[in-house]
Protein backbone atom coordinates (compact mmCIF):
# COMPACT_ATOMS: atom_id res chain seq x y z
CA UNK A 1 0.00 0.00 0.00
CA UNK A 2 2.89 2.18 0.89
CA UNK A 3 4.05 2.84 -3.14
CA UNK A 4 0.57 3.64 -3.80
CA UNK A 5 0.87 6.52 -1.12
CA UNK A 6 -1.44 10.00 -2.76
CA UNK A 7 1.24 12.33 -2.29
CA UNK A 8 -0.30 15.80 -1.34
CA UNK A 9 0.57 19.33 -0.63
CA UNK A 10 1.26 19.59 2.89
CA UNK A 11 0.80 22.72 5.53
CA UNK A 12 2.59 22.10 9.10
CA UNK A 13 1.85 24.61 11.31
CA UNK A 14 4.00 24.65 15.45
CA UNK A 15 5.70 26.80 16.70
CA UNK A 16 9.06 24.48 17.76
CA UNK A 17 11.72 24.76 15.18
CA UNK A 18 12.82 21.05 15.32
CA UNK A 19 9.40 19.38 15.34
CA UNK A 20 9.06 21.62 12.03
CA UNK A 21 12.38 20.07 10.75
CA UNK A 22 11.64 16.49 11.48
CA UNK A 23 8.42 16.29 10.31
CA UNK A 24 8.88 18.02 7.22
CA UNK A 25 12.12 16.32 6.40
CA UNK A 26 10.30 12.31 7.22
CA UNK A 27 7.37 13.69 4.60
CA UNK A 28 9.42 15.09 1.83
CA UNK A 29 11.21 11.90 1.97
CA UNK A 30 7.95 9.87 1.33
CA UNK A 31 6.92 12.44 -1.87
CA UNK A 32 4.92 15.52 0.03
CA UNK A 33 5.06 18.36 -0.85
CA UNK A 34 5.92 20.47 2.63
CA UNK A 35 5.28 24.23 3.64
CA UNK A 36 6.48 24.68 7.76
CA UNK A 37 5.37 27.95 9.58
CA UNK A 38 5.80 28.74 13.26
CA UNK A 39 2.53 30.72 13.91
CA UNK A 40 -1.21 30.77 13.12
CA UNK A 41 -1.69 34.09 11.72
CA UNK A 42 1.13 32.86 9.28
CA UNK A 43 -0.69 29.77 8.95
CA UNK A 44 -4.14 31.49 8.04
CA UNK A 45 -2.06 33.64 5.03
CA UNK A 46 -0.38 30.90 3.80
CA UNK A 47 -3.16 28.78 3.34
CA UNK A 48 -5.63 31.63 1.58
CA UNK A 49 -2.15 32.14 -0.60
CA UNK A 50 -1.90 28.75 -1.67
CA UNK A 51 -4.66 26.53 -0.23
CA UNK A 52 -2.75 22.87 1.09
CA UNK A 53 -4.11 19.69 0.73
CA UNK A 54 -3.77 18.96 4.28
CA UNK A 55 -2.84 20.81 7.73
CA UNK A 56 -0.86 19.80 10.75
CA UNK A 57 -1.36 21.50 13.27
CA UNK A 58 -0.28 22.45 16.55
CA UNK A 59 -2.49 23.23 19.63
CA UNK A 60 0.18 25.58 22.02
CA UNK A 61 1.01 28.06 20.11
CA UNK A 62 2.02 31.90 20.70
CA UNK A 63 -0.70 34.45 19.60
CA UNK A 64 -3.13 31.94 18.46
CA UNK A 65 -3.74 28.59 19.14
CA UNK A 66 -4.63 25.90 17.10
CA UNK A 67 -7.84 25.91 17.84
CA UNK A 68 -8.60 29.09 17.00
CA UNK A 69 -6.65 28.78 13.22
CA UNK A 70 -8.83 25.72 12.96
CA UNK A 71 -11.94 27.92 13.77
CA UNK A 72 -11.12 30.68 11.51
CA UNK A 73 -10.18 28.24 8.70
CA UNK A 74 -13.90 26.57 8.73
CA UNK A 75 -14.98 30.29 8.93
CA UNK A 76 -13.64 30.97 5.59
CA UNK A 77 -14.77 29.16 2.42
CA UNK A 78 -11.65 29.41 0.56
CA UNK A 79 -9.96 26.97 3.51
CA UNK A 80 -13.40 25.29 4.67
CA UNK A 81 -12.79 22.04 3.17
CA UNK A 82 -9.12 21.74 3.79
CA UNK A 83 -8.29 18.00 6.30
CA UNK A 84 -6.81 19.60 9.20
CA UNK A 85 -5.35 16.90 11.49
CA UNK A 86 -4.68 17.98 15.00
CA UNK A 87 -0.72 17.13 16.16
CA UNK A 88 -0.28 17.72 20.43
CA UNK A 89 1.08 16.69 23.54
CA UNK A 90 -2.63 17.81 25.24
CA UNK A 91 -3.82 13.99 25.63
CA UNK A 92 -7.18 14.38 27.96
CA UNK A 93 -10.56 13.44 26.10
CA UNK A 94 -11.58 17.25 26.61
CA UNK A 95 -8.78 18.50 24.30
CA UNK A 96 -9.40 16.40 21.33
CA UNK A 97 -13.64 16.72 21.77
CA UNK A 98 -12.66 20.29 21.41
CA UNK A 99 -10.24 19.69 18.09
CA UNK A 100 -13.24 17.53 16.83
CA UNK A 101 -15.71 20.38 17.60
CA UNK A 102 -14.00 23.08 16.14
CA UNK A 103 -13.51 20.93 12.70
CA UNK A 104 -10.19 18.70 12.77
CA UNK A 105 -10.57 16.04 11.04
CA UNK A 106 -7.91 13.87 13.47
CA UNK A 107 -5.99 13.60 16.40
CA UNK A 108 -2.39 13.02 16.98
CA UNK A 109 -1.12 12.78 20.49
CA UNK A 110 2.78 13.44 20.94
CA UNK A 111 5.20 11.57 20.60
CA UNK A 112 4.10 9.80 17.58
CA UNK A 113 5.44 7.51 15.81
CA UNK A 114 6.37 9.12 11.73
CA UNK A 115 4.51 5.50 10.13
CA UNK A 116 1.19 6.80 12.08
CA UNK A 117 1.43 10.06 11.23
CA UNK A 118 1.68 9.17 7.16
CA UNK A 119 -1.22 6.56 7.82
CA UNK A 120 -3.30 9.36 9.21
CA UNK A 121 -2.33 11.93 6.36
CA UNK A 122 -2.80 9.17 3.54
CA UNK A 123 -5.95 7.91 5.20
CA UNK A 124 -7.19 12.07 5.19
CA UNK A 125 -5.83 12.94 2.04
CA UNK A 126 -7.92 9.58 0.37
CA UNK A 127 -11.00 10.75 1.83
CA UNK A 128 -10.21 14.24 0.87
CA UNK A 129 -10.28 12.85 -3.05
CA UNK A 130 -13.23 10.63 -2.50
CA UNK A 131 -15.26 13.91 -1.07
CA UNK A 132 -14.16 15.87 -4.02
CA UNK A 133 -14.80 12.89 -6.65
CA UNK A 134 -18.43 12.70 -5.16
CA UNK A 135 -18.43 16.63 -5.18
CA UNK A 136 -17.54 16.94 -8.85
CA UNK A 137 -19.65 13.84 -9.80
CA UNK A 138 -22.63 15.51 -8.40
CA UNK A 139 -22.11 19.01 -9.78
CA UNK A 140 -22.46 17.18 -13.16
CA UNK A 141 -25.07 15.38 -12.38
CA UNK A 142 -26.74 18.60 -11.13
CA UNK A 143 -25.32 20.46 -14.67
CA UNK A 144 -27.03 17.51 -16.71
CA UNK A 145 -29.94 17.36 -14.73
CA UNK A 146 -30.20 20.83 -15.69
CA UNK A 147 -29.50 20.66 -19.28
CA UNK A 148 -32.47 18.03 -19.74
CA UNK A 149 -34.84 20.00 -17.57
CA UNK A 150 -33.95 23.39 -19.61
CA UNK A 151 -33.84 21.22 -23.16
CA UNK A 152 -37.53 20.08 -21.86
CA UNK A 153 -38.93 23.09 -21.40
CA UNK A 154 -37.26 23.96 -24.42
CA UNK A 155 -38.98 21.09 -26.80
CA UNK A 156 -42.34 22.05 -24.62
CA UNK A 157 -42.63 25.84 -25.73
CA UNK A 158 -41.06 24.91 -29.15
CA UNK A 159 -44.15 22.17 -29.40
CA UNK A 160 -46.69 24.14 -27.99
CA UNK A 161 -45.91 26.94 -30.31
CA UNK A 162 -45.32 25.01 -33.13
CA UNK A 163 -49.04 23.58 -31.94
CA UNK A 164 -50.23 27.46 -32.17
CA UNK A 165 -48.59 28.58 -35.09
CA UNK A 166 -49.96 25.18 -36.92
CA UNK A 167 -53.27 26.71 -35.37
CA UNK A 168 -52.56 30.10 -36.44
CA UNK A 169 -51.68 29.31 -40.40
CA UNK A 170 -54.77 26.75 -40.78
CA UNK A 171 -56.74 29.58 -39.02
CA UNK A 172 -55.31 32.01 -42.16
CA UNK A 173 -55.80 29.71 -44.71
CA UNK A 174 -59.71 29.94 -43.10
CA UNK A 175 -60.02 33.52 -42.61
CA UNK A 176 -58.16 33.94 -46.34
CA UNK A 177 -61.05 31.83 -47.74
CA UNK A 178 -63.90 33.31 -45.55
CA UNK A 179 -62.74 36.91 -47.14
CA UNK A 180 -63.02 35.49 -50.58
CA UNK A 181 -66.38 34.24 -50.10
CA UNK A 182 -67.78 37.24 -48.48
CA UNK A 183 -66.23 39.60 -50.61
CA UNK A 184 -67.37 38.25 -54.39
CA UNK A 185 -71.54 38.77 -52.37
CA UNK A 186 -70.05 41.91 -51.59
CA UNK A 187 -68.65 43.50 -54.72
CA UNK A 188 -72.24 42.51 -55.80
CA UNK A 189 -74.09 44.00 -53.37
CA UNK A 190 -72.06 47.24 -53.25
CA UNK A 191 -71.82 47.48 -57.15
CA UNK A 192 -75.44 47.49 -57.51
CA UNK A 193 -76.31 50.10 -54.23
CA UNK A 194 -74.21 52.26 -56.35
CA UNK A 195 -76.40 51.72 -59.38
CA UNK A 196 -80.10 51.56 -57.31
CA UNK A 197 -78.77 54.71 -55.62
CA UNK A 198 -78.80 56.32 -58.93
CA UNK A 199 -81.80 55.19 -60.68
CA UNK A 200 -83.93 55.75 -57.51
CA UNK A 201 -82.68 59.59 -57.90
CA UNK A 202 -83.55 59.45 -61.54
CA UNK A 203 -87.18 57.94 -60.62
CA UNK A 204 -87.36 60.95 -58.36
CA UNK A 205 -86.94 63.25 -60.39
CA UNK A 206 -89.04 61.96 -63.03
CA UNK A 207 -91.69 61.79 -60.10
CA UNK A 208 -91.16 65.36 -59.02
CA UNK A 209 -91.53 66.53 -62.97
CA UNK A 210 -94.76 64.49 -63.18
CA UNK A 211 -96.14 66.55 -59.68
CA UNK A 212 -95.07 69.78 -61.76
CA UNK A 213 -96.79 69.27 -64.78
CA UNK A 214 -99.56 67.70 -63.55
CA UNK A 215 -100.69 69.69 -60.58
CA UNK A 216 -104.20 68.66 -60.38
CA UNK A 217 -104.38 64.84 -59.22
CA UNK A 218 -106.78 62.59 -59.15
CA UNK A 219 -108.96 61.35 -55.80
CA UNK A 220 -107.47 57.89 -56.34
CA UNK A 221 -103.60 59.14 -56.75
CA UNK A 222 -104.27 61.78 -53.89
CA UNK A 223 -105.04 59.27 -51.47
CA UNK A 224 -102.53 56.39 -52.78
CA UNK A 225 -100.05 59.80 -52.03
CA UNK A 226 -101.01 60.33 -48.64
CA UNK A 227 -101.76 56.12 -47.84
CA UNK A 228 -97.98 55.84 -48.41
CA UNK A 229 -96.67 59.33 -47.06
CA UNK A 230 -94.98 59.60 -50.38
CA UNK A 231 -92.54 62.82 -48.87
CA UNK A 232 -91.01 60.46 -46.19
CA UNK A 233 -91.10 57.82 -48.47
CA UNK A 234 -88.95 59.48 -50.85
CA UNK A 235 -86.64 60.75 -47.59
CA UNK A 236 -86.17 57.49 -46.60
CA UNK A 237 -85.52 55.42 -49.26
CA UNK A 238 -81.94 57.76 -49.88
CA UNK A 239 -81.10 57.24 -46.09
CA UNK A 240 -81.72 53.60 -46.76
CA UNK A 241 -79.65 53.51 -49.70
CA UNK A 242 -76.61 55.33 -48.34
CA UNK A 243 -76.85 52.86 -45.00
CA UNK A 244 -76.58 49.97 -47.48
CA UNK A 245 -73.76 52.12 -49.50
CA UNK A 246 -72.03 52.53 -45.73
CA UNK A 247 -72.96 48.78 -45.13
CA UNK A 248 -71.25 47.67 -48.33
CA UNK A 249 -68.08 49.87 -47.74
CA UNK A 250 -67.54 48.01 -44.24
CA UNK A 251 -67.89 44.67 -45.15
CA UNK A 252 -65.17 45.26 -48.20
CA UNK A 253 -63.15 46.67 -45.24
CA UNK A 254 -63.21 44.22 -42.81
CA UNK A 255 -62.95 41.81 -45.96
CA UNK A 256 -59.16 43.56 -46.46
CA UNK A 257 -58.33 43.85 -43.10
CA UNK A 258 -59.23 39.82 -42.75
CA UNK A 259 -57.12 39.31 -46.23
CA UNK A 260 -54.18 41.67 -45.14
CA UNK A 261 -54.26 39.98 -41.48
CA UNK A 262 -54.20 35.99 -42.79
CA UNK A 263 -50.77 36.68 -43.96
CA UNK A 264 -49.45 34.38 -41.29
CA UNK A 265 -47.82 31.90 -43.14
CA UNK A 266 -45.72 34.23 -45.40
CA UNK A 267 -42.06 32.60 -46.09
CA UNK A 268 -40.64 35.71 -47.36
CA UNK A 269 -40.42 38.98 -45.44
CA UNK A 270 -41.91 42.21 -46.89
CA UNK A 271 -41.95 46.21 -47.29
CA UNK A 272 -44.98 46.35 -45.30
CA UNK A 273 -46.64 49.54 -43.71
CA UNK A 274 -47.27 48.79 -40.26
CA UNK A 275 -49.85 51.52 -39.43
CA UNK A 276 -52.08 49.67 -41.92
CA UNK A 277 -51.55 46.96 -39.39
CA UNK A 278 -52.57 48.40 -36.66
CA UNK A 279 -55.73 49.78 -38.17
CA UNK A 280 -56.67 46.33 -40.06
CA UNK A 281 -56.22 44.65 -36.38
CA UNK A 282 -58.06 47.34 -34.71
CA UNK A 283 -61.29 47.13 -36.96
CA UNK A 284 -61.40 43.50 -36.84
CA UNK A 285 -61.06 44.76 -32.60
CA UNK A 286 -63.86 46.55 -33.38
CA UNK A 287 -66.51 44.61 -32.14
CA UNK A 288 -64.92 44.29 -28.51
CA UNK A 289 -63.95 48.00 -28.22
CA UNK A 290 -67.56 48.77 -28.29
CA UNK A 291 -69.32 49.00 -24.82
CA UNK A 292 -69.87 45.98 -23.01
CA UNK A 293 -72.51 44.34 -20.37
CA UNK A 294 -71.19 46.40 -17.53
CA UNK A 295 -68.19 48.12 -19.37
CA UNK A 296 -68.09 51.35 -21.17
CA UNK A 297 -66.54 51.63 -24.78
CA UNK A 298 -62.67 51.23 -25.17
CA UNK A 299 -61.29 54.68 -26.27
CA UNK A 300 -58.74 54.30 -28.87
CA UNK A 301 -56.03 57.09 -29.22
CA UNK A 302 -53.72 56.70 -32.32
CA UNK A 303 -50.66 59.05 -32.22
CA UNK A 304 -49.01 58.06 -35.50
CA UNK A 305 -45.18 59.22 -36.21
CA UNK A 306 -44.31 59.18 -39.45
CA UNK A 307 -42.98 55.62 -40.08
CA UNK A 308 -41.28 54.50 -43.46
CA UNK A 309 -42.42 51.31 -44.36
CA UNK A 310 -40.57 48.41 -42.80
CA UNK A 311 -39.01 44.72 -44.14
CA UNK A 312 -40.83 42.29 -42.23
CA UNK A 313 -43.43 39.36 -41.56
CA UNK A 314 -46.56 41.31 -42.05
CA UNK A 315 -48.86 39.05 -41.08
CA UNK A 316 -46.74 37.63 -37.60
CA UNK A 317 -46.56 41.33 -36.51
CA UNK A 318 -50.28 41.57 -36.95
CA UNK A 319 -50.15 38.58 -34.71
CA UNK A 320 -48.32 40.74 -31.77
CA UNK A 321 -50.76 43.78 -32.41
CA UNK A 322 -54.20 41.49 -32.14
CA UNK A 323 -52.34 39.57 -29.16
CA UNK A 324 -50.90 43.02 -27.05
CA UNK A 325 -54.28 44.54 -28.32
CA UNK A 326 -56.63 41.49 -27.47
CA UNK A 327 -54.71 41.56 -23.46
CA UNK A 328 -54.84 45.44 -23.04
CA UNK A 329 -58.87 45.06 -23.82
CA UNK A 330 -58.85 42.26 -21.84
CA UNK A 331 -57.40 43.97 -18.74
CA UNK A 332 -59.65 46.88 -19.34
CA UNK A 333 -62.60 44.74 -18.90
CA UNK A 334 -61.51 43.04 -16.18
CA UNK A 335 -62.24 45.82 -13.82
CA UNK A 336 -64.44 47.88 -15.37
CA UNK A 337 -65.70 49.86 -12.06
CA UNK A 338 -61.80 50.52 -10.65
CA UNK A 339 -60.89 53.64 -10.35
CA UNK A 340 -57.65 54.55 -12.95
CA UNK A 341 -54.68 56.76 -12.00
CA UNK A 342 -52.73 58.89 -14.05
CA UNK A 343 -49.71 57.62 -12.82
CA UNK A 344 -46.99 57.23 -16.05
CA UNK A 345 -49.74 57.13 -19.12
CA UNK A 346 -49.30 59.18 -22.33
CA UNK A 347 -50.25 63.22 -21.82
CA UNK A 348 -53.05 63.06 -24.23
CA UNK A 349 -54.51 60.67 -21.64
CA UNK A 350 -56.47 62.41 -19.80
CA UNK A 351 -56.72 61.18 -16.22
CA UNK A 352 -60.55 60.01 -15.95
CA UNK A 353 -62.48 56.70 -15.91
CA UNK A 354 -62.85 56.65 -19.41
CA UNK A 355 -61.03 52.72 -20.45
CA UNK A 356 -58.67 54.20 -22.92
CA UNK A 357 -55.69 52.33 -25.28
CA UNK A 358 -53.11 54.44 -26.40
CA UNK A 359 -51.09 53.47 -29.33
CA UNK A 360 -47.76 55.97 -30.49
CA UNK A 361 -45.45 55.34 -33.60
CA UNK A 362 -42.20 57.01 -34.25
CA UNK A 363 -38.79 56.48 -35.97
CA UNK A 364 -35.98 56.26 -33.35
CA UNK A 365 -32.99 56.50 -35.60
CA UNK A 366 -31.98 55.73 -38.89
CA UNK A 367 -32.06 51.82 -38.47
CA UNK A 368 -34.97 51.78 -35.87
CA UNK A 369 -38.72 52.11 -35.18
CA UNK A 370 -41.10 52.11 -32.08
CA UNK A 371 -44.23 50.74 -31.53
CA UNK A 372 -46.11 51.63 -27.93
CA UNK A 373 -49.41 50.35 -27.04
CA UNK A 374 -50.41 51.43 -23.56
CA UNK A 375 -53.62 51.07 -21.47
CA UNK A 376 -55.05 52.44 -18.55
CA UNK A 377 -56.25 49.22 -17.03
CA UNK A 378 -55.06 47.52 -13.62
CA UNK A 379 -51.60 46.96 -14.18
CA UNK A 380 -49.77 44.07 -13.05
CA UNK A 381 -47.20 43.63 -10.30
CA UNK A 382 -43.78 43.01 -10.25
CA UNK A 383 -44.05 39.33 -10.15
CA UNK A 384 -46.58 38.59 -12.96
CA UNK A 385 -44.35 41.34 -14.94
CA UNK A 386 -41.56 39.49 -14.55
CA UNK A 387 -43.28 36.21 -16.05
CA UNK A 388 -45.55 37.66 -18.88
CA UNK A 389 -43.44 36.18 -21.37
CA UNK A 390 -43.20 33.05 -19.76
CA UNK A 391 -44.80 30.02 -22.13
CA UNK A 392 -47.94 29.04 -20.19
CA UNK A 393 -48.14 31.77 -17.64
CA UNK A 394 -51.14 33.84 -17.96
CA UNK A 395 -53.51 35.44 -15.31
CA UNK A 396 -56.94 34.32 -16.57
CA UNK A 397 -59.30 32.17 -15.75
CA UNK A 398 -59.04 28.72 -17.17
CA UNK A 399 -60.60 28.62 -20.43
CA UNK A 400 -59.84 32.14 -21.24
CA UNK A 401 -56.27 31.88 -22.15
CA UNK A 402 -53.18 30.02 -23.29
CA UNK A 403 -50.58 31.60 -21.70
CA UNK A 404 -48.70 31.43 -25.75
CA UNK A 405 -49.91 34.78 -26.87
CA UNK A 406 -47.11 37.29 -25.20
CA UNK A 407 -44.31 34.31 -25.26
CA UNK A 408 -45.15 33.83 -29.06
CA UNK A 409 -45.12 37.62 -29.54
CA UNK A 410 -41.47 37.52 -28.09
CA UNK A 411 -40.38 35.15 -30.48
CA UNK A 412 -41.78 36.69 -33.66
CA UNK A 413 -40.40 40.11 -32.11
CA UNK A 414 -37.00 38.93 -30.65
CA UNK A 415 -36.19 35.95 -33.29
CA UNK A 416 -37.89 36.15 -36.24
CA UNK A 417 -37.38 40.04 -36.58
CA UNK A 418 -34.16 41.05 -34.54
CA UNK A 419 -36.23 43.32 -32.11
CA UNK A 420 -37.00 44.01 -28.47
CA UNK A 421 -40.15 43.25 -27.08
CA UNK A 422 -40.66 45.16 -23.57
CA UNK A 423 -43.19 45.14 -20.73
CA UNK A 424 -43.54 48.13 -18.03
CA UNK A 425 -46.30 48.41 -15.74
CA UNK A 426 -47.22 49.17 -12.01
CA UNK A 427 -50.23 47.62 -10.28
CA UNK A 428 -53.23 50.99 -10.62
CA UNK A 429 -50.97 52.53 -13.29
CA UNK A 430 -52.05 50.60 -16.71
CA UNK A 431 -49.13 49.19 -18.16
CA UNK A 432 -47.76 49.70 -21.40
CA UNK A 433 -45.91 47.28 -24.29
CA UNK A 434 -43.03 48.69 -26.36
CA UNK A 435 -41.97 46.88 -30.18
CA UNK A 436 -38.83 47.70 -31.65
CA UNK A 437 -38.22 46.43 -34.84
CA UNK A 438 -35.34 47.43 -37.15
CA UNK A 439 -36.51 49.42 -40.90
CA UNK A 440 -34.15 46.33 -42.47
CA UNK A 441 -33.59 43.28 -41.86
CA UNK A 442 -29.19 42.32 -42.30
Amino acid sequence: MRDEVIKGNILIVDDKPENLRLLSNFLTERGYKVRSVINGPMALMGAKAAPPDLILLDINMPEMNGYEVCNALKEDAQTLEIPVIFISALDEVLDKVKAFAVGGRDYITKPFEFEEVVARIENQLTIRNLQKQLQESEARERERAYQLEYALRQLQNSQAQLVQSAKMSSLGQLVAGIAHEINNPANFIHGNVIYTTQYVADLLELLELYQAQLPELTPEIQRRIEAIDLEFLKEDLIRILSSMQVGTERISGIVRSLRNFSRLDEANMKIADLHEGIDNTLMLLENRLQAQSGCAAIRVVKEYGDLPQVECYPGQLNQVFMNILSNAIDALQSNPGEEREQGNLPNSMPSSVTPTIWICTEVLNSDWISIRITDNGPGMSEEVQSKVFDPFFTTKPVGKGTGLGLSISYQIIQEQHGGLLQCFSQLGQGASFVVKIPLRQP
